[in-house]
């Protein structure tokens, strides 16, 4: 049996290279397994939100975009980087108003996952956004060119489940508020 990992002695930092949504350093840190001395990236990034936002119809608000990394449009839930001094709930109001032109009566708090710890060093906030309505076009950055659309839960949920919206950050905040196991798959224990 393996023992329980231990914190990793942290040497030096050096600064990386400033980057468009991050700032890259390289921490020099001791292996406590083997003393090996490694050399590792950590992308040091602005918290972010994302939104659930429902309608009064119980529709979800969604937007449609183009992502640079996978090179496709995407389905997703509203969201961004939390500005400097922003409350992350401030930030999920500005997001939500900002690319869907929305407002909503009623938030709640979701809770925070990390989006990848193992190089990333910043907390991505859920918020639940209910009584969402239009009040607005929308504000979009120059970098952004956003469809909004609202879409029933149910056909969110099995767009999920196929495949056809695979955002993590997304399907960690709608994990918060539905089940997204396909209900044909059966129970876990059913499963084992």
């Amino acid at each position: 049996m393996s023992s329980e990992p231990r914190i990793w002695q942290l040497h030096s930092s050096e600064p990386g290279p400033e980057l468009l949504v991050c700032k890259a350093r390289f921490d020099w840190l001791t292996n406590p397994r083997n003393g090996a001395l490694l050399k590792r990236t950590v992308l040091s990034t602005p918290q972010w939100v994302n939104v659930v936002a429902i309608t009064k119809a119980q529709e979800l608000v969604l937007v449609r975009q183009y992502r640079f990394g996978t090179r496709r449009v995407t389905t997703e839930i509203p969201g961004g980087v939390v500005d400097p001094g922003e409350d992350h709930r401030a930030a999920a109001e500005r997001e939500l108003r900002e690319e869907c032109g929305y407002e909503a009566e009623h938030w709640s708090y979701l809770g925070a996952v990390e989006p990848n710890p193992a190089f990333h060093d910043n907390l991505c906030h859920h918020w639940l956004a209910t009584g969402a309505h239009a009040v607005g076009a929308q504000d979009l950055d120059p970098g952004e060119d956003i469809q909004v659309l609202c879409l029933p839960l149910d056909e969110v949920l099995r767009q999920v489940r196929q495949g056809e919206i695979r955002h993590a950050l997304v399907i960690t905040a709608l994990s918060r508020i539905a089940d997204l196991r396909d209900p044909r798959a059966g129970s876990p224990r059913q499963a084992l």
